[in-house]
C-alpha cells in the first residue's frame, strides 16, 4: 500500500529536521544536560505524545482548521510564540531558576518534565501545518485507505525525529558533569539558550499564516 519510496521520502525529510534544531530539541537537550539524561528522555516522551496529538488530528482532518481559519491559527501561534517567550526569559535567569543551565537547581518531578515537553511540542503550531502540508507529498490516493496511508507516514517521521532526538539527548547528558564544573559555560549556556528561544518565538508571531494546499 505505501511503497519504499514513500517510506524512505519522508524519513529523509524527517532526519533533516532533526538536522535542524527547534523548540523541542533544544528543550529536551537542554533539560538532559541541566537535570541528566533520563530527565531529557521523559521530557522527550512528552515531545513524542505532542507529535501523537498532531498526528492525530492531521489524520482526522482537524488540524486543517489552523491552515484554512486564519483566526484560530493566529491564536495558537501566538499562544507558542508567548510560552517559546516565557522559556527564553527563565534560561536568561540565574542557574538556580534556569530549567536550561547545568547548575544546580531543584530538580522538577517526572511527570512535570513529560507535561512541559508534551506543552512544548503543542504550543508549536506549525507542526499542525507541517503534517497537512508534509504527508500529502507521499500519500497516494488512486491506493485507497488515505487515512492509513497518512497515519503510517506519520509514524514514520515521529520514529525517525525520537530516534534522532534522544542521540542528541543522551550525547547532551554526558555534558552535564562537564559544565557542572565550567560556572562560565553555565552561563553561556543559559544565554544561548535564551538568545535561540527568543529567535524562536519571534520567528513564529512574525511568520505570516498559510493555508495548506493538499
Amino acid at each position: 500500500m505505501i511503497s519504499a519510496s514513500a517510506i524512505g521520502g519522508i524519513a529523509a525529510v524527517s532526519f533533516g529536521m532533526v538536522m535542524t534544531p527547534g523548540p523541542n530539541m533544544i528543550y529536551c537537550v537542554s533539560r538532559s544536560v541541566s537535570q541528566g539524561r533520563r530527565a531529557g528522555l521523559i521530557s522527550l516522551g512528552g515531545v513524542v505524545l505532542g507529535f501523537l496529538v498532531y498526528l492525530t488530528a492531521a489524520v482526522a482532518g482537524i488540524s486543517a482548521l489552523f491552515a484554512l481559519v486564519p483566526t484560530a491559527y493566529l491564536a495558537l501561534k501566538l499562544a507558542g510564540a508567548g510560552y517559546l517567550l516565557w522559556l527564553a526569559w527563565r534560561a536568561f535567569r540565574s542557574p538556580a531558576h534556569s530549567p536550561f543551565r547545568a547548575a544546580e537547581m531543584p530538580h522538577e518531578r517526572p511527570l512535570k518534565l513529560f507535561g512541559m515537553g508534551a506543552l512544548t511540542c503543542l504550543l508549536n503550531p506549525k507542526l499542525a501545518v507541517l503534517y497537512i502540508t508534509l504527508l500529502p507529498q507521499f500519500v497516494r490516493p488512486e491506493e485507497g485507505q488515505v487515512a492509513l496511508q497518512s497515519a503510517l507516514l506519520g509514524l514514520t517521521q515521529i520514529t525517525v525525529g525520537t530516534l534522532g532526538n534522544a542521540a542528541f539527548v543522551l550525547t547532551a547528558g554526558a555534558l552535564a558533569g562537564f559544565l557542572s564544573r565550567r560556572p562560565l559555560l553555565q552561563r553561556l549556556h543559559g544565554w544561548a539558550t535564551g538568545t535561540l528561544l527568543a529567535a524562536f518565538a519571534l520567528r513564529i508571531a512574525t511568520e505570516r499564516s498559510r493555508a495548506a494546499v493538499a
